[in-house]
């Protein structure tokens, strides 16, 4: 993890904000600083200059799916992470929306939000599970049955967590070459993410 990451928090929720602002700055031992907004609508304020590294977005409202499209649009070259109490639906929207993971909501936030710092794909356990055993299979299975043996290979390293350059060791190819070739993915399976990426290929059963 590099030093001097900025983090904006994006919450209705005081509580939340407080307990990010102060927990993230201790876990990474300085190297993340934390800005947030506790009504959930000051999205663009945040994103101003200097341009954040890492927006946490909570899917309650006030603020949900739309605050990740805001960031999205105003942050492109931000990551954008969401936080859920648990709902399925929610996840799938938030996904959509461009969400790259999503953490528990709350301090219990802080440990993934760390992996997703060193660049893994997170999701909690049970939420993942949910995604997966959503109805739907007949789409699954449609867009896995689009995959040649790479796009296969690709998917379960991306499914089981691989980074971008454990990837490109695997693949004896360079980290840009493994970005181009799951941006590639991404489009040939209609999913926006990784994450997402990952449900499918768990619910095709190809993990």
């Amino acid at each position: 993890m590099r030093n001097g990451i900025k983090i904006v928090v994006v919450s209705g929720h005081a509580p939340l904000v407080r307990g990010l602002e102060q927990r993230i700055p201790e876990a990474t031992g300085g190297r993340a600083a934390v800005a947030g907004t506790d009504d959930g609508s000051d999205v663009a304020g945040l994103l101003r200059e200097p341009v954040p590294d890492v927006v946490l977005v909570d899917l309650a409202p006030p603020a949900g799916v739309a605050a990740i499209s805001a960031s999205r649009s105003m942050a492109p070259q931000a990551r954008v992470l969401a936080m859920a109490d648990g709902d399925p639906a929610a996840v799938l929207d938030a996904l959509r929306a461009g969400a790259s993971g999503v953490l528990p909501r709350g301090e219990e936030a802080v440990p993934p939000l760390l992996a997703a710092l060193e660049g893994w794909a997170v999701v909690p356990v049970p939420l993942l599970a949910s995604l997966v055993d959503r109805p739907g299979p007949q789409l699954a299975h449609t867009a896995a049955a689009q995959l040649d043996d790479n796009d296969r290979r690709l998917l379960r390293l991306i499914a089981t967590g691989s980074s971008t350059s454990e990837i490109a060791g695997l693949l004896h190819v360079s980290d840009r070459t493994v970005k181009r070739l799951t941006a590639a993915l991404l489009r040939k399976m209609h999913v926006s993410s990784r994450t997402e990426a990952a449900a499918v290929a768990g619910s095709a059963g190809l993990v």
